[in-house]
């Protein structure tokens, strides 16, 4: 038979009046052991209230705003009816227990003296990973500043110094795990001399001498003595600076925490839409989104969130190996490309064209451009195709202003042409392609590839492009996707032509087909505007007459 309880606050610690932000659960929801109920929030800590049985909720006793402390009831709870059973002390379900005597903090000491700030009481939590250390050794803390940070899979907590001193030592780090009673650190106290009117309940002990707890002994080289629990390390990618600089600590809950630290995001940069600013789940992803979408970098270069470094894997487990040296070149243009990879939203348009009249006028001209010294091959006729569609349609040749506000519209047309060269690829930029001739655009070509494939291009042969064009056609492939070489916001990519049989609506009829691969910003260039791109370019190596109107 089913049967009617309400589930109180449980001890939480050295708690009380601990306001409530965030409700989990509603009437007629089902719900299970240690599922979490509600959310707390104190100025210390952030925890999670779970529910000690499994059940169906019939009313919640409290809501968003109020302020509750251990054994308030926080909702009625249907049960199915167990059998007789010993009581078991819970302090969820049964009476309210009395207080627990006040736990002792460390004396503060005579003037210099060291005394040892170990982990108070933190409630029903043991072996709690630190996530924060918030001072280190030299540093002066005041009474209640904030020591470093833990967090359960329940709940984020700030400890707080009980004394006001100069850091001695720090005795924990990111990653260790520490149980009530555990040393934090030591501290060279204040003279206190008003201490028995500040600390009235440890007046009775100032004689006595101070000493370290047991707990967690420490070597004298500042490593975990034998039989001391192994470390586990966290990754802290949020950093006490970092929210320094934002005026206040982020309000999170654990679950969002752990998901900001899994996307490598800097909760001190999320603006929380939660109650009292309190930084949800969505709240992160709409900020790696919105990054994303400006593709911001933060002062050294990188961008304002990070990912998990790649396992370190020992190859020569598995065989010889050898190491070589990444040339020069390609160390410098994959950090550029990686950076362009992660911060450009990339969408790829892959179409064809028909290039056998084309491809029939180039080879006829052969002989004419062989008599200027020039070598016609089928890349400057892309060239002034791409320059002439880039003039009709001048968004795929702009760019995105530095706060993603603007756009910057160009009135030149300077192409990016990508060079294979035995030290890795480069770009040179042909300038003011759509007022040059193809053959003088076939003789700069050659000029410029032969600088490249030498080493003597310089920084200005490389710079001020509007647009890039990578050409495989040479090599083979039928379609790939470029990477945009920001801050352009598109990049051509060609393969290799086929001849194919192509139906023009009575019979087929052999056609040289070439692929195109359109990479574009998508913050810039929507898709309709990549579709009517490709589609003009690929009408122009269709007819070349079309490039004189």
């Amino acid at each position: 038979m089913a049967s009617v309880e309400d589930i109180l606050l449980p001890d939480i610690g050295d708690f009380s009046d601990v306001e409530v932000i965030e409700i989990l659960v509603a009437p007629g929801d089902r719900i299970e052991p240690e599922q979490s109920l509600l959310t707390l929030e104190s100025d210390k800590a952030t925890m999670e209230i779970p529910s000690p049985r499994g059940g169906l909720v019939r009313e919640l006793k409290v809501k968003v705003g109020d302020r509750i402390s251990e054994g308030t009831a926080l909702l009625a709870l249907e049960t199915e009816a167990e059998p007789p059973r010993a009581p078991v002390p819970e302090p969820a379900a049964g009476p309210t227990p009395p207080p627990e005597p006040a736990r002792p903090r460390p004396a503060s000491g005579s003037d210099g003296e060291i005394v040892s700030v170990i982990l108070p009481d933190i409630g029903d939590f043991a072996d709690v990973p630190v996530i924060e250390v918030l001072v280190a050794a030299g540093d002066r803390v005041e009474i209640d500043q904030s020591l470093l940070t833990l967090e359960s899979d329940k709940a984020t907590m700030e400890i707080p110094s009980p004394n006001a001193g100069v850091v001695d030592r720090v005795a924990v780090s990111v990653g260790d795990s520490l149980t009530q009673g555990d040393l934090i650190l030591t501290l060279r106290a204040d003279p206190s001399p008003g201490a028995a009117e500040t600390h009235p309940e440890v007046a009775s002990e100032e004689t006595e001498p101070q000493t370290a707890p047991t707990a967690m002994p420490k070597a004298e080289n500042g490593q975990r003595a034998p039989g001391e629990a192994e470390r586990r390390q966290v990754p802290v990618l949020t950093r006490p600076e970092d929210m320094a600089a934002m005026g206040s600590k982020p309000h999170a809950s654990p679950a969002v925490r752990r998901f900001a630290r899994e996307l490598g995001v800097n909760l001190a940069l999320v603006k929380g839409s939660g109650p009292k600013n309190r930084v949800l789940k969505n709240d992160v992803q709409d900020f790696v989104k919105q990054t994303l979408a400006r593709g911001a970098v933060e002062p050294s270069g990188t961008l304002p969130f990070s990912l998990p470094a790649a396992p370190e894997i020992d190859f020569a487990r598995f065989g010889e190996i050898e190491l070589s040296d990444l040339p020069r070149i390609k160390r410098i243009s994959g950090r550029h490309l990686h950076r362009s990879w992660l911060s450009v939203p990339h969408v790829t348009q892959f179409d064809e064209a028909d290039i056998t009249e084309l491809e029939g006028f180039r080879k006829a001209q052969k002989e004419a451009a062989a008599a200027r010294g020039v070598k016609l091959t089928f890349l400057p006729f892309l060239l002034k195709a791409t320059a002439t569609a880039l003039t009709q349609m001048p968004i795929i040749k702009a760019s995105l202003s530095a706060n993603g506000e603007q756009l910057v519209l160009k009135r030149y047309t300077h192409v990016g042409v990508a060079v294979d060269t035995p030290n890795g690829l480069l770009v040179p930029v042909v300038r003011d392609v759509d007022q040059k001739g193809v053959m003088d655009l076939a003789r700069e070509l050659a000029e410029l590839s032969a600088k490249a494939r030498d080493g003597k291009l310089l920084p200005g042969d490389m710079q001020g492009g509007c647009f890039s064009i990578s050409s495989l056609g040479g090599i083979g492939g039928t379609a790939f996707t470029p990477i945009v070489n920001a801050p352009e916001v598109a990049i051509l990519g060609v393969s290799r032509s086929e001849m194919r049989p192509v139906w023009n609506g009575k019979d087929f009829v052999p056609r040289l087909m070439l692929p195109l691969s359109l990479s574009y910003d998508h913050r810039v260039v929507d898709g309709a505007d990549g579709a009517r791109f490709t589609t003009l370019l690929a009408s122009l190596l269709g007819d070349i007459r079309r490039l004189l109107l």
